[in-house]
């Protein structure tokens, strides 16, 4: 599959230029297309690349003194292509862009946080079911680090500073809230998943984790439904493949144009929903909509 690059951008750097906004924008485009997302989406990332290409001043100027209003009243940028410039500019990230290309690793993500190791990540992923910072960020106030991982003290002060300052970065950014999709929802995405994917009526990439060969394996769904935008794909991480539930674990993204949200669909292997397909951590939500469907 071909991918654009951009000069070494710097994935990490708080600084993107114009630039390197654009050519991310640009690289999405071009994996959208490749997936076979909707053409509509397709074409907005690239105007919205041509946008920040042709602005006169720095677009982390523009973020600073007019913040998510000032992009989204230029021409091609909405609420979610906003959203995107903002996380490059003040995270040096774009998750959609490194799930497009086959790269998305939860635990890099997490240990990218100061005071947490490569073993710490694995655990708060494997143990905890952290996956993104926000979830990290309700963790490290619970009370779960401290009592399942004994993280506490100065230790525990510097990744709720870390984290703090940036998901404030980001969340300024966010003025709108959104109702979480329904899980009948989610199920029907997962269903639609599944079953186009069973038919091979999907696109396949190569992810680079747990997957030594580079082979193009792991199919992807990019749909539209009741206004939000969702893409599903097999879970690509550590604990999957451990107990072999890479062909079962569907992991859903919903953008509704005022953050991403992430859940995780299972087929229950306990209680009385064994057997059924459910979202992970809506368990009851999931029990009710069984009682009446």
């Amino acid at each position: 599959m071909r991918s654009y690059s951009p000069s070494q951008p710097g994935d990490r750097s708080a600084n993107a230029t114009n630039l390197d906004v654009a050519a991310r924008l640009d690289e999405a485009a071009t994996l959208l297309k490749e997936q076979r997302a909707n053409p509509y989406r397709v074409q907005a990332y690239r105007r919205a690349a041509e946008t920040v290409r042709a602005l006169d001043r720095p677009v982390a100027d523009l973020i600073e003194a007019e913040g998510i209003a000032g992009l989204d009243a230029l021409p091609g940028i909405g609420a979610s292509l906003a959203r995107a410039i903002v996380q490059i500019v003040a995270t040096g990230r774009m998750p959609m862009l490194t799930r497009l290309r086959g790269e998305a690793d939860p635990i890099e993500l997490l240990a990218s946080v100061p005071g947490i190791s490569r073993r710490s990540a694995e655990r708060m992923h494997d143990e905890l079911g952290i996956h993104t910072l926000e979830e990290l960020e309700a963790a490290a106030h619970d009370g779960r680090l401290t009592e399942r991982l004994g993280i506490r003290g100065k230790r525990l002060d510097g990744i709720r500073d870390t984290l703090a300052g940036r998901l404030s970065r980001v969340r300024r950014s966010e003025s709108a809230t959104e109702q979480p999709p329904a899980v009948a929802e989610i199920l029907e995405i997962d269903r639609q998943y599944r079953r186009q994917a069973a038919a091979g009526k999907l696109p396949v990439i190569a992810p680079r984790r747990f997957n030594p060969e580079q082979k193009a394996w792991l199919p992807v769904l990019h749909t539209d439904h009741a206004r939000r935008h969702y893409t599903a794909m097999f879970s690509n991480t550590a604990r999957a493949h451990a107990l072999h539930r890479t062909n079962d674990w569907v992991v859903i993204y919903a953008d509704g144009g005022h953050g991403e949200h992430q859940y995780t669909v299972i087929t229950a292997l306990h209680g009385e929903l064994a057997g059924r397909r459910i979202v992970r951590g809506r368990e009851a939500e999931c029990a009710t909509q069984l009682a009446v469907s």
